[in-house]
């Protein structure tokens, strides 16, 4: 069984209840809850952390080592970081994926993360996560 971290970033705790027109109405408690039945369905096991904190997400980063099979990432509000979390992902042996439920180019926002990740989705909503989940689910 594959071992997936998914990290919910920078004001992903506020889906929900800003910006519905950009991101919907789900909230953070009702996406996670729809990543960890997916995770059921496709036999993966989840972990599913959120923060604000841009150094505490590079630093679970960096210590992953190979406890983890993947990392998914939401970055929010760090997507233009060009701080310590593009560093940990840029050195992190475990596969990285970046995804959106919008399209932050689409608003004038450029991922400095994803010239470090191995892929991404962006674009479909919440069913982002279930493309990117199913996606490493496939891969050997």
């Amino acid at each position: 069984m594959k071992k997936i971290l998914v990290i919910q970033g920078a004001g992903l705790d506020e889906r929900g209840k800003s910006q519905i027109e950009i991101f919907g109405p789900e909230t953070l408690e009702e996406i996670n809850a729809a990543i960890s039945s997916l995770s059921s369905e496709l036999d993966l096991e989840i972990d599913i952390v959120q923060s604000n904190n841009e150094a505490k997400v590079a630093n679970m980063i960096d210590r992953i080592d190979d406890s983890f099979d993947a990392i998914l990432i939401n970055p929010g509000g760090f997507t233009s970081s060009k701080g310590v979390l593009t560093d940990a992902i840029a050195n992190s042996s475990t596969p990285t994926y970046e995804i959106h439920a919008s399209n932050p180019t689409q608003r004038g926002v450029t991922s400095t993360l994803l010239p470090h990740c191995k892929g991404g989705v962006c674009g479909f909503g919440y069913d982002g996560y279930r493309i990117a989940l199913s996606a490493i689910s496939a891969q050997s």
